[in-house]
């Protein structure tokens, strides 16, 4: 019996090592289900605000302010603003210098996903699904935040960000995506200020914000993880960019997840 002392003092001493073992045992247990939960599902939603415009257009500068607001109201949340200048405005008299055929091109992409007869400026998309009139502000903030309280379908990540004087490297991981998607990668200008000399604007200073000034769609070809490169345009600092990236159904054009890098090295 002398014995059963020592092994009742030895449990005890025990016993700190042995709680302590299981939180690690349940901790990993943990983060092998958080694991194995499909990626994206139960993220919170987000509002990717596509905008068409124009320097030309004399209908575009309150999309231009409403968008600009929109992103002081919305800047610690997931809502992603792009402004894309379309160029069928530059023969009118004014030459947009942020304008670009490849913009007007997505543009005219929207109009088939989304079934509409013509294009127009200003015009929004959000989330690919939706479209109204670019300066139709209580349509812009009810969409946006209807998608904020939705739950994503999918996950994105953009990683291995490289900036050199010759373009722009990035690797991309993405998880939940069931449909054939494509990843567009967008190079984002924050902010600009141009005075217009001629066309519908002529004599005015218009400010734009979340100007695109390069952009790339990968097809992902079902695959969860690439890489990706485009040109850096000219004249531009890194410090005035940013990255934003999405995920987007290539039948529908409904966007299904979306990432944001705000700072490039």
């Amino acid at each position: 019996m002398g014995g059963l002392p020592f092994f009742y003092q030895l449990c005890n001493k025990m016993k700190p090592i042995i709680f302590a073992g299981l939180i690690v045992v349940m901790t990993t247990l943990a983060g092998w289900r958080s694991q194995l939960k499909p990626s994206g599902v139960g993220d919170p939603g987000f509002a990717v605000v596509e905008l068409f415009t124009s320097e030309g257009c004399s209908s575009c500068p309150p999309a231009d302010e409403l968008i600009a607001q929109i992103q002081k109201e919305e800047n610690d949340r997931s809502v992603y603003i792009l402004a894309y200048h379309v160029d069928y405005w530059d023969r009118l008299g004014w030459k947009d210098g942020f304008s670009s055929a490849t913009f007007t091109g997505r543009q005219r992409q929207y109009a088939n996903w989304l079934r509409l007869s013509s294009v127009y400026t200003p015009q929004i998309v959000v989330n690919g699904k939706k479209e109204f009139v670019g300066s139709d502000a209580k349509t812009l903030r009810t969409t946006v935040e209807n998608d904020l309280k939705a739950t994503a379908s999918a996950q994105l990540s953009l990683n291995s960000l490289r900036q050199d004087k010759h373009g722009l490297e990035w690797s991309w991981q993405a998880g939940g995506t069931k449909k054939a998607v494509s990843l567009v990668v967008a190079l984002v200008q924050r902010s600009a200020v141009t005075n217009v000399k001629a066309g519908e604007n002529g004599g005015k200073t218009l400010s734009h914000v979340q100007i695109v000034r390069g952009m790339e769609v990968i097809d992902t070809d079902g695959k969860g993880s690439g890489t990706g490169r485009m040109d850096w345009p000219v004249g531009v600092k890194p410090g005035d960019m940013e990255v934003i990236a999405f995920l987007q159904d290539k039948s529908s054009g409904e966007i299904i997840a979306a990432s944001r890098i705000e700072k490039i090295i």
